[in-house]
């Protein structure tokens, strides 16, 4: 019987932003079961989640994927827990209050392809700037598109290894690329898109290339990269009404800064009111603005108030179990009652 390779991921306890990690388990007999995937412990004083006179941490399997790359490989996404099974404090994931996956989730993962020998992203020169953004938006040719064949791979190892991505696309700036992602249920929406960030980052290892999650890393008149998040729940699918979707969107005004202080570092560099955001420093919302802290889709408008919400203040770095959990907690919190389906 051939040995299966479990490559068990979870992230790590640095701050701002955490990184992912992994390593694997071969076993016997595997069954492509979640629930037999057991709980294996990792040292957590080399990744600052425990003190080293106490440093085991448990991995609790929480979602489970073919590894497209591996025979007989499986891709295990985990929750950190404390020796004593307690969630740690860097485990994210379990605060997020959507057991009933009442909620749903599609989030817009902007990042930089980055060349590892100049540390600039693809496309640029090593002096000087590239012509202005727009042209290379979508854009196809050698004169303003890098990156596509390292991106057509990542997509082609997603969807084989099961993972809901909906689209890609080239962004505003070379080597700035998009893929989108959808769940119902958050946490799902999040094990799917921390797995689909550990594919992009694995990938990079064999074309010489590093992903940058930063919001801005190359100053300029460039847009930054973000992480939109569209979300519903049910009264947000099934409203028919614009008073609802005001009513939650109010309440998502006086919490601002404390969205902010979870939707990703150093993003005060890239929410500055230009290049398609709102202010860092101010709130607001309207149909069809992408210069506003939350867009109304127009789709939602025209489906008679019947459909979602995106929060475009998310930073590309951001924690999406974090973001999700955020969210939740706010629309919960709107004296909306519940809409029939």
């Amino acid at each position: 019987m051939s040995k299966a390779k479990l490559e068990y991921i979870w992230l790590d306890g640095y701050s701002p932003v955490q990184e992912l990690r992994s390593k694997t388990k071969v076993v016997d007999g595997f069954d492509g079961k979640l629930e037999s995937c057991p709980i294996w412990s990792f040292d957590g004083s080399s990744t600052l989640q425990a003190e080293g006179n106490a440093s085991d941490c448990l991995l609790k399997p929480v979602a489970l994927y073919p590894d497209p790359q591996r025979d007989n490989g499986w891709l295990v996404m985990n929750e950190v827990l404390n020796s004593d099974g307690t969630p740690h404090e860097s485990n994210h994931r379990a605060k997020i209050d959507d057991d009933d996956e009442d909620f749903w989730f599609g989030f817009e993962q902007e990042y930089f392809i980055m060349d590892i020998n100049t540390d600039l992203p693809l496309g640029f020169p090593k002096k000087g700037f590239p012509y202005p953004q727009g042209q290379y938006y979508c854009s196809v040719g050698g004169r303003f598109t890098w990156g596509r064949e390292f991106v057509y791979e990542h997509l082609e190892v997603c969807l084989a290894a099961g993972l809901n991505i909906e689209g890609i696309n080239q962004e505003v700036a070379p080597g700035q690329w998009e893929f989108q992602n959808f769940a119902k249920g958050a946490k799902k929406a999040g094990d799917e898109l921390w797995v689909a960030r550990y594919l992009l980052n694995r990938i990079t290892e064999e074309h010489g290339y590093y992903i940058e999650l930063h919001p801005k890393p190359v100053k300029g008149d460039w847009n930054g990269s973000g992480m939109h998040a569209n979300f519903s729940n049910g009264i947000l699918r099934n409203a028919g009404s614009k008073e609802i979707y005001e009513t939650i969107c109010e309440a998502f005004r006086p919490l601002h800064n404390e969205h902010i202080n979870v939707y990703g570092a150093h993003n005060d560099q890239r929410l500055t009111g230009l290049h398609e955001t709102q202010s860092i420093d101010q709130f607001s919302y309207g149909v069809s603005d992408r210069g506003a802290s939350i867009r109304i889709p127009i789709a939602t408008v025209e489906s008679g108030w019947k459909g979602w919400l995106e929060d475009r203040r998310p930073a590309s770095n951001g924690n999406p179990y974090q973001i999700a959990a955020r969210i939740i907690k706010t629309v919960k919190s709107a004296k909306v009652e519940a809409v029939a389906n």
